[in-house]
């Protein structure tokens, strides 16, 4: 009986350790989401910076499977209007109902469901981001860079399909429904 119990507890602690999870919380700090906003038939457009409230990996057998980042929407800023006045409008006209509707929704979040690793060491990322309480699946390519414990990304994402809904009242619809994302998180 004695070794049956030795033998039990032994299998236990290995396979424990065999499948052991890892939460990897992020610099919150030193990690960045840049977000672009385009016209879709002229040059131009908005962009800036969004920051990150919390956020974890979760790392199993030496490899990223998961994870978990929530976005502040009140941090949000712009970088290339000059003139205070017209960031400050552009970003109180971003925070209102039509587009991210930020004093109901406070926060967007970004889980990852799985990952597919390359030869290169790119990754694929499939994740469920939600944005305004609606959560679509999407998937994007990162390059980790393991001796920094870093990881960048881009993607755009189809702004109308998270309720993102502002028409403008120029022929053609002025502003491209795509917004673009540049990430950069630092553990």
């Amino acid at each position: 009986m004695k070794k049956v119990i030795l033998c039990i507890l032994a299998t236990t602690l290995m396979g424990s350790n065999l499948f052991s999870q890892e939460k990897l919380a992020i610099n919150t700090k030193k990690s960045t989401i840049k977000w672009i906003g385009e016209l879709t038939f002229n040059f131009g457009g908005h962009d800036g910076y969004i920051n990150f409230k919390e956020g974890h990996f979760i790392k199993e057998n030496k490899v990223i499977t998961g994870g978990e980042f929530i976005i502040d929407m009140n941090s949000m800023t712009n970088t290339d209007i000059k003139e205070q006045r017209g960031k400050d409008g552009l970003i109180k006209h971003l925070k209102e109902p039509d587009f991210f509707d930020v004093e109901k929704y406070p926060t967007a979040k970004l889980s990852i469901t799985s990952v597919e690793y390359f030869e290169d060491k790119t990754m694929r990322i499939f994740a469920n981001l939600t944005i305004k309480g609606i959560t679509n699946p999407i998937k994007f390519y990162a390059k980790p860079n393991y001796q920094e414990e870093s990881l960048s990304a881009r993607f755009k994402i189809d702004r109308k399909i998270w309720g993102v809904n502002y028409q403008s009242k120029f022929k053609n619809s002025f502003i491209s429904d795509a917004i673009g994302f540049e990430v950069f998180i630092k553990l």
